[in-house]
C-alpha cells in the first residue's frame, strides 16, 4: 500500500493524503483533494482556518493530532489557511513540505514562508518549465477592463471553485468599487474568512429583491459546474446578453468554454519553484503530486537533486562531529 508519509523519530505522518499507518495527518488546506484524512484521520495536523473551512463546507469535524514533535505549520501563500508544514528538529535532518504554494501575493491569503531545511518535498501542479505566469498586476488590469467593458453591455458571470478562487475574485472586484452577487455555496465559505479577519463585500443569489437588485448589470460568481445552467437562466430571466469568465492557471495552456480566459494562479510556475527550492537550500528534493515524475525529471536537468516521492521517507538523525581532545 503506498502510505505518503514522513517518517521521523517513530513517529509517521500523512502528506495530504489518508494513510492507516500513520500516526498524524497532514492537511496543507481544505481543498477537497487534500482533505481525505479528514473524516477518518485518529489526527490531524492542520491550521485553524483549514479545520473551520472543513466543518463549514463538508460538514466534517476532524480530530485533532495531539502529536507534539517539533513541528511549525508554515504560511504557503495558496489561500485562507494554507500551511507548509516543516520539521525542525535538532536531531534529524530538517524537512519541509510544501502542499499546493505560490509566491505571489494572494488578497486572501498571508504571503508564503519559506524556512531552511535539509529535504523539501515540493508540489508538482506545473511541472513544465515551458509554463510562465504573466505578472500577476497586469493580468488582473486586464480582467478589471475586460470586466468593465463588458458589463455595459450585459451581465458579467465568473466560473471559480467555491472556496479559494471565488473569495479571491470577491476582494479583487471589491477593490476596484464592484460588489459582486454570489452563490449560497461561495457565500457560506466567504462567512468563514470573514470570522478570521478577511473583509469581503458581496450579495448573495436568493436572498435579495431580484427587481431592486438585479434590474441593472451585475457581475456574478458561480461555483465551477453552475455558469453554463445560470447562465442560461439569466438570459431568460433579464433579457440581457449574459459574459462568462474564468479565472485560472489552467488558462496558460487550456481553452475553456467561456468568452474571457484569464490566467490568474495561486500556485507557483516552474520558474517559482526554483525559487523557492533554491531559498530553501535543500540538499535532497522530493516532488510530490500527481506530476511528480516529469517534475523530478525537469527539475534534474537543471542540476537538482530530485526525485519523485514514492511511498515514504525516513529522516536520518544528523551526524554530529566530535573533535579529538
Amino acid at each position: 500500500m503506498v502510505t505518503f508519509t514522513i517518517n521521523i523519530g517513530g513517529h509517521s505522518i500523512s502528506l495530504d493524503k489518508r494513510s492507516v499507518e500513520a500516526h498524524s495527518d497532514f492537511i496543507s488546506h481544505a481543498h477537497t483533494d487534500h482533505i481525505t484524512a479528514a473524516k477518518k484521520s485518529s489526527g490531524i495536523i492542520a491550521s485553524m482556518e483549514t479545520v473551520a473551512l472543513i466543518r463549514e463546507a463538508y460538514n466534517i469535524k476532524p480530530k485533532i493530532s495531539g502529536f507534539n514533535l517539533d513541528i511549525e505549520l508554515l504560511d504557503s501563500g495558496h489561500m485562507l489557511g494554507a500551511k507548509q508544514i516543516y520539521i525542525n528538529n535538532n536531531d534529524y535532518e530538517n524537512i519541509v513540505y510544501s502542499g499546493d504554494y505560490t509566491l505571489h501575493n494572494i488578497e486572501t491569503a498571508k504571503k508564503i514562508r519559506i524556512p531552511h531545511a535539509d529535504i523539501a518535498i515540493v508540489d508538482s501542479t506545473y511541472p513544465y518549465p515551458s509554463i510562465k505566469f504573466d505578472d500577476r498586476e497586469y493580468q488582473k488590469n486586464c480582467m478589471l477592463e475586460w470586466i468593465d467593458h463588458m458589463k455595459d453591455r450585459g451581465i458579467v458571470l465568473f466560473s471559480a471553485f467555491a472556496m479559494g478562487k471565488a473569495q479571491e475574485l470577491v476582494s479583487i472586484l471589491n477593490g476596484n468599487g464592484i460588489i459582486p452577487i454570489v452563490s449560497p455555496k461561495i457565500a457560506k465559505i466567504n462567512k468563514v474568512y470573514g470570522s478570521f479577519g478577511v473583509k469581503l463585500e458581496y450579495n448573495t443569489y436568493g436572498d435579495m429583491d431580484y427587481d431592486e437588485k438585479l434590474k441593472d448589470n451585475f457581475v456574478g460568481i458561480v461555483d465551477t459546474r453552475k455558469i453554463f445552467e445560470l447562465s442560461y437562466a439569466l438570459k431568460n430571466i433579464h433579457k440581457k446578453e449574459v459574459y462568462t469568465a474564468i479565472a485560472t492557471g489552467f488558462s496558460k495552456f487550456m481553452r475553456f468554454n467561456t468568452d474571457a480566459q484569464f490566467a490568474l494562479s495561486d500556485h507557483a510556475d516552474f520558474d517559482q519553484a526554483t525559487s523557492y527550492i533554491d531559498e530553501v537550500g535543500a540538499k535532497r528534493i522530493f516532488t510530490y503530486g500527481q506530476n511528480k515524475e516529469v517534475f523530478a525529471k525537469n527539475l534534474k536537468a537543471r542540476g537538482y537533486n530530485a526525485e519523485a516521492f514514492k511511498e515514504s521517507i525516513k529522516i536520518s538523525k544528523k551526524i554530529t562531529m566530535l573533535s579529538a581532545i
